[in-house]
């Protein structure tokens, strides 16, 4: 999945800043459905990515069944961090 794809498929645009809030809460609650009835490990890597992106990731030991997935997302969280 494609960064501008996950964007323009939850918000109607590729452009983040141009999304009302209500427009935001209504593409981060689909995203949630969509996350929790994922199957793919990596559709359900990028919606949690992009959740996280936008403070609404769910936890760790919630979102990701094994250590390799958590590690993963750990690291995209250290990655994220570092270019604050």
């Amino acid at each position: 999945m494609r960064f501008d794809d996950l964007l323009f498929r939850y918000f109607g645009t590729r452009e983040i800043g141009a999304v009302s809030e209500t427009a935001l809460q209504a593409g981060v609650e689909r995203m949630e459905v969509d996350f929790g009835m994922a199957g793919d490990p990596s559709q359900r890597f990028a919606l949690w990515c992009l959740l996280h992106m936008l403070g609404s990731a769910p936890d760790l030991d919630v979102a990701f069944e094994t250590a390799e997935e958590r590690d993963a997302a750990r690291n995209f969280m250290d990655l994220m961090a570092s270019g604050e």
